[in-house]
């Protein structure tokens, strides 16, 4: 009985212990359900069988515990359980919109440094080089990055 109480006990920790490093994130109630069969397995072993019977168990929930997660990495399920798509899209770029440097548009929220602004009527991800622009302020492009486009003030279009 008190063998059958060990292996039991070794067992259920080593599942507890697989489950949780593979499948629960962080510290739960599966990795201390885990220790504590273990370590619940081997004292039996120690005080009800002897310290040789405790030894063996000890040795023998380590390399069962190696043994199952080599096993379980080695396993086709951690293969079937990832995920293997390839995502090869991209976002289009300003929406479409053809934007330059020198073409010219307004703020339509305050660039503090970014906000939405209009160019040729088209709404875009703006981005003011060094200053805080009001909604309304007229800009001028002046670089164009991935998701943003570059403007300033447009120092000729006084309104």
């Amino acid at each position: 009985m008190d063998i059958a109480l060990v292996i039991g006990l070794i067992l259920l920790g080593i599942f507890f212990m697989i489950l949780e490093i593979f499948f629960l994130p962080g510290i739960s109630v599966a990795i201390i359900g885990g220790f504590v069969c273990l370590i619940a397995g081997i004292v039996v072993a120690y005080r009800n069988l002897g310290p040789l019977a405790g030894n063996i168990s000890l040795i023998t929930s380590a390399v069962a515990m190696a043994a199952a997660f080599i096993w379980f990495i080695r396993s086709k399920t951690l293969k079937k359980m990832s995920l293997e798509t390839n995502i090869d899209s991209r976002i289009e770029t300003h929406q479409g919109v053809e934007v330059k440097i020198g073409d010219k548009g307004k703020c339509l929220s305050r660039l503090a440094p970014g906000g939405k602004i209009i160019i040729d009527g088209k709404t875009l991800e703006g981005r003011s080089e060094n200053e805080m622009l009001d909604a309304g302020t007229p800009v001028v492009v002046t670089a164009i990055s991935d998701m943003n486009v570059i403007v300033r003030k447009d120092e000729g279009d006084e309104s």
